[in-house]
């Protein structure tokens, strides 16, 4: 059975949907050129949805008795609890949409994720999230989300994609009739990209799945998601790569003939220094771990997870 694709909710003015209060868009690049051949997107404007049209007065946020409103930025019209009434109503749809992650447009008053422009006594300040980024967040707090604008970046973009896929397999692990020894599989073959972001998170996931006989199945399922997720957020580092290639390196030392211990360890320190991107010394890796079958390596995920077209470790 073909397995159906990985479905992102996204902003629709960034997929090139003229929604924007001045009937624009703002289609990005790498979402519709790179990254959608390997998705299936469900758009959403928060501000068409929930009635304002297009095109509209723009919209800010003002900060008001120690909370935040979505006001006009003319008529001073009030539309934040129209807009925490349609946004709870939505969220309940897209947790029936399979989603594996979400994109929002940045500095938008509704879907801004972080840093957005509030007024109110002075100067604006950048310290504020948009109404329905804010509700996103709060009520899918484990679905992986970003801003387009942070997508540009090759570390955070990489991190994202990692999430979203890494997150589509935990849910389908919990969907299915699993036991703790499906968790443990589960947990085996991500170790090598849990440690690349904490080795602390790592050793305290790994406490967790050693407890599994002693957790009911719902705080088993939901003590390992939430620290799963976590962890895999925290951007890995060329450092934290260095030890995991290094790690994986170890398991092959005594595979591999001198010659191609020298190459591989020079690989791996050119990767520490800069010289080259992650994909070379995994690229390397990925080759002794096929010549050799080692079996442990084979099924880590770290080896590629995500699919290679998007070629996202060539850039970090």
């Amino acid at each position: 059975m073909t397995e159906s694709p990985v479905r992102i909710g996204v902003s629709a003015c960034l997929l090139g949907e003229e929604v924007r209060f001045d009937g624009g868009h703002k289609r990005d690049t790498f979402l519709t050129k790179v990254l959608g051949p390997h998705v299936e997107f469900v758009p959403v404007c928060p501000e068409v949805e929930m009635g304002l049209g297009t095109p509209r007065e723009t919209l800010r946020l003002i900060r008001e008795g120690g909370g935040v409103r979505m006001v006009t930025t003319r008529t001073g019209i009030d539309h934040t609890d129209g807009m925490n009434a349609w946004a709870a109503k939505r969220l309940t749809g897209l947790e029936r949409e399979d989603l594996s992650g979400y994109v929002l447009k940045k500095d938008s008053p509704s879907c801004g994720m972080e840093r957005v422009k509030t007024y109110g006594g002075g100067m604006p300040a950048r310290d504020g999230r948009g109404i329905f980024a804010d509700a996103l967040l709060r009520h899918l707090p484990l679905l992986p989300v970003e801003e387009e604008g942070r997508l540009t970046d090759p570390t955070l973009r990489e991190n994202f994609i990692e999430r979203v896929f890494a997150y589509r397999r935990l849910v389908r692990l919990f969907a299915s009739r699993w036991t703790p020894g499906a968790l443990v599989r589960f947990h085996t073959a991500h170790k090598m990209s849990l440690l690349s972001h904490s080795t602390t998170a790592y050793n305290e996931l790994g406490q967790i799945v050693a407890r599994a006989g002693n957790l009911s199945r719902a705080e088993l399922r939901r003590d390992y998601a939430a620290l799963f997720m976590r962890t895999l957020a925290v951007p890995a580092t060329r450092a934290r790569h260095t030890n995991v290639l290094h790690h994986m390196a170890g398991h092959l030392k005594k595979l591999v003939d001198d010659n191609s211990r020298v190459e591989l360890a020079g690989c791996i320190d050119d990767y520490r220094t800069g010289l080259v991107p992650l994909i070379v010394p995994l690229t390397l890796i990925r080759h002794h771990v096929r010549q050799h079958r080692v079996s442990y390596l084979e099924g880590q995920v770290y080896l590629e997870p995500h699919p290679r077209e998007l070629m996202l470790r060539n850039h970090v």
